[in-house]
């Protein structure tokens, strides 16, 4: 299967993005950005294409395990802990997820630790005790390039802080042989300069980083491609408790399903990637919403249905996606013209959409919540066969799901 691995990892940097702004107001695009000036750096070290490639992957998906760091850790310590430690960088447990889950994305080059101490300091102080000749390039590359972008952070109207520039370069200074090691922060002052520093206040530095790092398809085998999915799905399921599987659940059913309705071996594995990533939007909806187990009121359900379009607008940066951003995007949809994000009617929602929205609606409703047990399957397929008679879903399909 071809897959635009770049790309997909881009959206993915745009939602862990939204948990960061949740969680401790890290801006837009601060993956992106932190890609940027890694790879800038990469090439001053004379980096291989191959090298670069992975360390604007590393640097994309530098904080993949926040989510999951949250939501285990909120079993023994409050939420205002976790993000003063976020915070302050005292704790390198989400170091240490986000190392292990990378073992499922495919790397050219060997990128061992290179999440795993992104938060060391150069005097040894950080979170492992590492000093910088004991940490390997790309990890130092990419906590001096986040903590510049967290530095140099535009306003809430999106206008570039002139005086920014001046704060970065006397924190940099004042922190050599502490924070950051002399090597990359002479390669960053090589590189940057107070007028394409100020560039970052529009988006000319994403066409940059593309030219750097060409987002052009690759081919996987079918493990790896499952190995990415479950990648993201699992990001998105620790976002809430409420999901922790619902996700891989659905990606699961809904491969199985096109399986089982005589799909080719490809359309069977999309069907999976659209399971996986179909509820990415949801990293952008508040907890507060997500996890609320009354009625949603009627202004957090219509935040709550943006969720959908999120995923959508996510998936779209992807190229040659449509399909499977179709797939993921329209399950929320409803054949008599009142779903949403978009309010399609039957005749544009096509079978491989209609098989989502019904396993979307079976997985939720077998899951267990905290608030409710799950339904068995009888009671799951009366309730589908019921919706199916209102007009809402496919009663072809459900009738599939019920044998």
């Amino acid at each position: 299967m071809e897959i635009d691995i770049i790309g997909l990892i881009s959206a993915c940097s745009y939602a862990l993005d939204c948990i960061e702004a949740e969680l401790v107001n890290i801006k837009n695009k601060h993956g992106k950005r932190v890609a940027y000036i890694s790879v800038r750096m990469g090439q001053y070290f004379d980096l291989p294409e191959d090298a670069l490639q992975d360390l604007a992957i590393c640097a994309l998906l530098h904080d993949n395990a926040l989510t999951q760091y949250i939501s285990e850790e909120l079993q023994e310590h409050s939420a205002a802990d976790l993000t003063a430690d976020l915070v302050a960088n005292t704790t390198n447990l989400h170091c240490i997820y986000g190392e292990q889950n990378l073992a499922k994305i495919p790397f050219k080059t060997d990128v061992t630790n290179a999440i795993l101490y992104h938060h060391e300091h150069a005097d040894g102080t950080g979170p492992f005790h590492k000093k910088w000749d004991e940490v390997p390039l790309s990890a130092r590359i990419i906590h001096l390039a986040d903590v510049v972008d967290i530095i140099g952070k535009v306003d809430n109207s999106g206008a570039f802080e002139t005086q920014r520039w001046d704060m970065v370069k006397q924190y940099l200074i004042r922190h050599t042989d502490k924070l950051f090691d002399a090597a990359c922060v002479d390669a960053f002052f090589h590189i940057f300069s107070d007028n394409e520093f100020a560039a970052f206040r529009d988006d000319s530095f994403e066409t940059k980083l593309w030219e750097i790092v060409p987002r052009e398809k690759q081919t996987f085998d079918w493990e790896t491609c499952k190995n990415i999915a479950d990648f993201f799905a699992q990001i998105v399921d620790y976002k809430s408790s409420f999901t922790s599987r619902h996700s891989i659940g659905v990606a699961e059913k809904a491969a199985a399903f096109a399986a089982y309705n005589g799909y080719d071996p490809t359309q069977v594995q999309k069907m999976y990637l659209a399971g996986a990533l179909h509820d990415i939007g949801k990293m952008a909806i508040d907890n507060d919403i997500l996890e609320k187990p009354d009625k949603l009121t009627d202004e957090e359900f219509s935040k709550m249905k943006n969720h959908a379009g999120y995923t959508y607008l996510i998936l779209s940066n992807i190229n040659d996606f449509e399909d499977i951003r179709d797939w993921a995007a329209f399950h929320h949809e409803k054949l008599n013209g009142k779903g949403y994000p978009f309010g399609k009617t039957a005749a544009e929602l096509n079978e491989p959409e209609r098989i989502m929205a019904c396993i979307d609606i079976y997985q939720a409703l077998t899951e267990s919540r905290p608030y409710k047990q799950g339904f068995s399957h009888e009671k799951t397929c009366d309730i589908l066969d019921d919706m199916a008679d209102k007009g809402f879903i496919d009663a072809g399909i459900a009738q599939k799901i019920r044998v």
